[in-house]
């Protein structure tokens, strides 16, 4: 296409007879020097033999070329390395379409910084890892990558190279996966016929099975199948007298128990090293210092060789090796990847202090004058305390993940499955694992039970509590078409709620996996850590060194008095000890591990508090914020209404507003009913009287988001609130409206009491403000930083809580997508006038 200065060549694979069910991927390279037709066929010769290429384009007006390869056969970097080979400078590559992949692997055995470090550095050498961030706390890797050059396997394999271990959580679409337990298969033929089996049902992207455990993971999308029809097509694969069946299996139970092992494991080598090193550091440091009880310590069994001594010897050695011999290992996989951790450090340290005190021992034997000093006790102990730093960090990190599993914790464990017929009449009713719920079930939810998916009612009113998600205390009104969210309460009103996100797709999913990757993400202080731990053993070891320089140097020279020396010892002996004083003492771990271990404890118990922190950088930023936007329910308020004037507004008395009140809302689930039923018998009380029986209510009916009303005795008796009144056309009167705006102003509802067409009362109904929100709001404005109300209720009701707690700006009446503009425009607004940062505060 000589017009535009495209040529076009085709260029045919000369491998594979498959060639059409091959993917093909484009990749566009900016490229130097193309000045003709000439330059055209240099590329193009470049690339013609090479297998996996497909066909060229190449515009000399912009200096590009469109490479279409199958990237099973060969990669983009090697392409543009045969074109650099032809003299052209590549100096960009794009990928079109490129699909990029993300799988998050768990690791065992870090220790400090310097492994993660490692870790990452090792993922990130692998072709077609694009990125890779290894959380040191949460001790987990989320790895981006290219499915066609890279795969989990091969992203084990590397980190398991590294000396870690690693076992996959997820990967690609494998978001959405159930892990079966499976009875009757009893050798690997059977395994192979089940896994062949489920992969070629339709939804199913990827099969697994330990053989050892008989677990099988299946990774699905959830549109298309899910965990029943997945346990049906396993039970559908039996054949003859062999037969399968699933059940479910919980992974996060196994995670448990090896979290729980590892917990064990930590505590019995810190005990079992303390049943060494307490009786070598008593006859170290504690018994010569009690004579006549340390005599017997200074019994010499040949030469200098005393029994103390040979006992530290003896006591030291299992610690060192046996024991400790975990730090070996960990030094060894450091030192093949050219880096230095913790366990270098320790490895070093202790090996110092063991091989001298052995040093001083064969001196001690073979000489009659020696009196060196052994560092047994300082081997052994430091081994001891670093085990129990590393037992105190397990429980710690255990007690964090406890504070995130109690979100996941908010999903009841079953669930009523239901048959509907065509009138959305109930056909049959089956109790099931939530697990095992599929998109597009129809799930009853009873009065007072939790919503275990998100989903849309098909039948039946109700209200939700959804305090969990929105921070708003009072119950909203559902009705067929409103979408409900899992783990919220279904307060009142049984519902039928056909299932559109299930698993990892629903709201609370997203939240647990929001706080994980705080969780995993660094924050940007611990980047400075990172750097310093990269350096940190090798500044220790010259540390060390020029330690021993700077005294046996001066030694040798006699710059210092020979009496210094210890009797039997020598400026190299001196000098040797110092050094290993400084190795011994010095350890990485602390900095490395102080900011992520702050991070995942801020992110972890704040989750369990209905605080989400979006990661480090959020909390690092902190102090720099200069305005706070607050919801109102629930974060400045309490959340649980109560009444706190009443008033007649008729010839009835208050015993029979309270009467009427109280048979009618006593059948209502809701927050405000029960305020007023509360308020209405204490009323009773303060009369004298309460009636322990309560009338009879007939026709009850809940006016969705208005009230109740029903018939006691022979009087019609409506609860609500005004929209409810005008409804059944009951006048309010002039005094009722004033007493209405009256309580508006004060932030306060009315809920309103009709008998028989008449309005006889009302209730005035008020969230309390949290008692500390005024204090709170006085502190911050000390600070210099500005307090806003951005709430859904009315202009009246915010004003009224913004002047009770201090706050001086407040928008109202603005639903949840307006309070993100508000914050977008606060954003701007502060950006425009000063470089400010800024937070926003609402409780979930």
């Amino acid at each position: 296409m000589e017009g535009n200065g495209i040529d076009d060549v085709k260029i045919p694979l000369l491998q594979s007879t498959e060639e059409d069910n091959v993917s093909v991927k484009t990749v566009t390279f900016q490229i130097s020097d193309i000045k003709c037709a000439s330059c055209v066929n240099s590329i193009e010769s470049a690339l013609k033999d090479v297998n996996g290429v497909q066909s060229i384009a190449v515009s000399v007006i912009d200096g590009r070329a469109a490479v279409k390869f199958v990237p099973k056969l060969i990669t983009a970097k090697r392409i543009k390395e045969s074109m650099e080979e032809s003299g052209f400078r590549v100096n960009e590559v794009h990928d079109h379409d490129q699909d990029i992949s993300v799988c998050r692997v768990r690791i065992k055995g870090m220790a400090c910084t310097s492994c993660s470090e490692s870790v990452e550095k090792a993922l990130q050498m692998i072709d077609g890892v694009k990125r890779a961030i290894v959380g040191l706390a949460l001790e987990e890797a989320k790895v981006h990558y290219d499915p066609n050059l890279a795969n989990p396997e091969k992203i084990i394999e590397s980190i398991e190279d590294a000396g870690f271990g690693a076992e996959l959580i997820s990967s690609g679409n494998d978001a959405n996966k159930v892990h079966l337990k499976v009875e009757g298969i009893d050798s690997e033929e059977d395994a192979n016929v089940l896994v062949s089996y489920l992969e070629l049902v339709a939804g199913v992207n990827r099969v697994e099975i330990d053989f050892s455990e008989r677990i099988v993971t299946v990774s699905y999308v959830p549109d298309i199948t899910g965990p029943r029809t997945l346990i049906q097509c396993v039970q559908e694969a039996s054949r003859g007298s062999k037969v399968y069946r699933a059940t479910l299996y919980s992974p996060s139970g196994r995670r448990e128990r090896d979290k729980v092992n590892e917990i064990h494991m930590y505590r019995d080598q810190f005990l079992l090293s303390c049943l060494f090193s307490v009786p070598v550091f008593v006859f170290a440091m504690v018994l010569p210092m009690l004579p006549p009880y340390g005599n017997w310590l200074n019994y010499k069994i040949h030469n200098m060789l005393t029994l103390g001594l040979f006992l530290r010897w003896i006591l030291c050695t299992p610690v060192q090796f046996i024991i400790g011999k975990r730090f070996y290992a960990g030094s060894y996989h450091a030192l093949r990847r050219k880096s230095a951790n913790m366990d270098v450090l320790v490895a070093l340290g202790t090996n110092a202090a063991y091989f001298y005190s052995l040093y001083i021992v064969i001196k001690a034997l073979t000489s009659d004058t020696f009196q060196g000093q052994d560092f047994f006790e300082t081997s052994s102990m430091l081994i001891s305390f670093i085990l129990l730093g590393k037992y105190l960090e397990i429980v710690a990190k255990g007690k964090t993940s406890d504070a995130l599993g109690k979100l996941t914790q908010l999903v009841p464990d079953k669930a009523y499955l239901v048959e509907i017929d065509t009138d959305a009449n109930i056909i049959s009713e089956t109790e099931i694992d939530t697990q095992l719920i599929q998109k597009n079930d129809i799930i009853k939810i009873v009065p007072g039970a939790k919503i275990p998916v998100d989903g849309i009612v098909i039948k039946g009113q109700s209200y939700a509590n959804e305090s969990m998600i929105t921070g708003e205390a009072i119950p909203i009104a559902k009705s067929p078409g409103d979408k409900v969210i899992s783990g919220t309460i279904n307060e009142n009103g049984c519902v039928l709620v056909k299932a559109t996100h299930v698993g990892s797709d629903t709201a609370l999913s997203q939240i647990v996996q929001l706080v994980e990757a705080a969780q995993l993400a660094k924050a940007p202080v611990q980047k400075l850590a990172d750097d310093i731990s990269r350096v940190f053993v090798p500044i220790v070891v010259v540390a060390a060194l020029t330690t021993w320089l700077g005294w046996f140097i001066p030694g040798k020279a006699g710059f210092y008095p020979k009496h210094w020396i210890p009797k039997g010892m020598d400026a190299f002996e001196l000098a040797l000890q110092f050094a290993i004083s400084v190795l011994v003492v010095a350890c990485p771990c602390a900095l490395g591990l102080a900011t992520p271990t702050a991070v995942m404890v801020a992110s972890g118990i704040g989750a369990s508090q209905g605080v989400l922190i979006k990661g480090g950088d959020a909390l690092e930023k902190a102090h720099k914020v200069k305005t706070i936007v607050f919801d109102k329910t629930g974060t400045l308020t309490i959340g649980k209404p109560e009444v706190v004037s009443a008033v007649l507004l008729s010839e009835f008395s208050m015993e029979v507003l309270c009467d009427m009140a109280i048979s009618v809302e006593a059948n209502s689930e809701h927050p405000i009913a029960k305020a007023v039923v509360a308020h209405a018998k204490k009323l009773r009380k303060n009369f004298g009287s309460c009636p322990e029986e309560v009338p009879d209510v007939v026709d009850f009916e809940v006016h969705m988001g208005a009230g109740v009303s029903g018939k006691v005795g022979d009087r019609t008796v409506l609860v609500g609130n005004k929209r409810l009144m005008h409804a059944c056309n009951v006048k309010i009167s002039s005094e009722a409206e004033k007493y209405i705006s009256e309580n508006e102003i004060l932030a306060r509802t009315c809920v309103l009491v009709s008998i028989n067409g008449k309005i006889a009362g009302a209730f005035s109904v008020s969230d309390p403000v949290k008692p500390e929100a005024k204090r709170v709001i006085s502190f911050l404005h000390s600070m210099g930083i500005t307090s806003v109300i951005v709430t859904g209720d009315n202009h009246a009701t915010a004003i009224a809580i913004a002047n009770e707690v201090g706050i001086d700006q407040v928008f109202a009446e603005t639903d949840p997508v307006g309070k993100a503009d508000k914050v977008k425009e606060l954003q701007v607004w502060r950006l425009t006038h000063a470089k400010t940062s800024f937070f926003l505060f609402n409780l979930i």
